[in-house]
């Protein structure tokens, strides 16, 4: 039987031409397969795994080398410090989207039952945790996929959440009326050109991808829906590309021409979020 230590070399080994991080792959993934966390793993590299355990590795070795995603190998994605279910149905969340929770925030934790939209809501990563951290907001998860709700559903029953979160099957807000106090939205905004040069429209679902021609499709109708459905001293966060930033800008601007538009930046220093002040009385 293979010792930790050695089957975390095969792992690596295995990994190298197809990932940057294939030290940090080989220890998520043996630590997933042995239930262990990864100090664990280097405190104990003389630990045997069991025969069923090694043809798992193996086998989950093989998925990674041919380019299926870690998270949708593990079965979960960690987000704003909680770990959420995810499948080929609902795109993987991103640490750069954890800002569109960070700007709506203070908005909720001031204002009690305040009514929150999560639109496109995919794995309901951003709903879950919106509804965990401000108990008394009000949330409302959209999604035109039945699959991807059920995934957001199953996250909310894990967080114990799923009595404060309404999931409806709808064209961003069409089947909702409003008014909502707080709108956040991570849509779809590549190009639809660019999509075939990225390995990630491979693997992940085309239609939480694809923004049309120029990445702002989803944006422009979110934006014309949401004029009649944003309170009147509410705030939009809409998650964007990094070149996108001028552009969604102006569109917002357009769509809420007495609203304070502002630019937001991830970590990286890269436009992010879209944030949409409404000031209309």
């Amino acid at each position: 039987m293979l010792t930790v230590a050695a089957a975390l070399r095969q792992a690596r080994d295995a990994l190298t031409r197809h990932s940057e991080t294939a030290a940090l792959d080989a220890q998520t993934l043996l630590a997933a397969v042995i239930h262990r966390d990864r100090a664990w793993l280097l405190a104990h590299p003389e630990a045997r795994l069991t025969p069923r355990q090694q043809r798992r590795l193996a086998r989950e070795c093989t998925r990674l080398a041919r380019g299926v995603p870690l998270p949708y190998v593990l079965g979960y994605r960690h987000f704003y410090g909680r770990k959420f279910a995810v499948t080929p149905s609902v795109l993987i969340p991103r640490p750069e989207t954890e800002l569109l929770v960070e700007l709506a925030l203070p908005r909720l934790q001031g204002c009690g039952r305040c009514r929150v939209a999560d639109v496109g809501t995919g794995s309901g990563a951003i709903a879950v945790t919106l509804a965990a951290e401000a108990p008394e907001a009000r949330v409302t998860a959209t999604d035109i996929s039945p699959a991807a709700l059920a995934v957001a559903r199953d996250n909310a029953r894990r967080h114990r959440v799923a009595d404060r979160i309404s999931f409806v099957e709808t064209d961003l807000l069409a089947a909702l009326t409003g008014p909502f106090d707080v709108i956040v939205a991570n849509l779809p905004y590549i190009p639809a050109a660019e999509l075939e040069t990225l390995p990630v429209a491979r693997h992940e679902p085309r239609e939480a991808l694809d923004g049309g021609p120029d990445g702002l499709a989803f944006i422009r109708r979110l934006l014309t829906q949401a004029r009649a459905r944003l309170a009147p001293d509410g705030l939009l966060l809409l998650e964007i590309a990094a070149h996108q930033g001028e552009a969604a800008g102006a569109l917002a601007a357009n769509a809420f021409p007495h609203a304070k538009v502002q630019l937001h930046c991830d970590l990286a220093g890269h436009d992010r979020v879209v944030a949409i002040a409404n000031l209309q009385s």
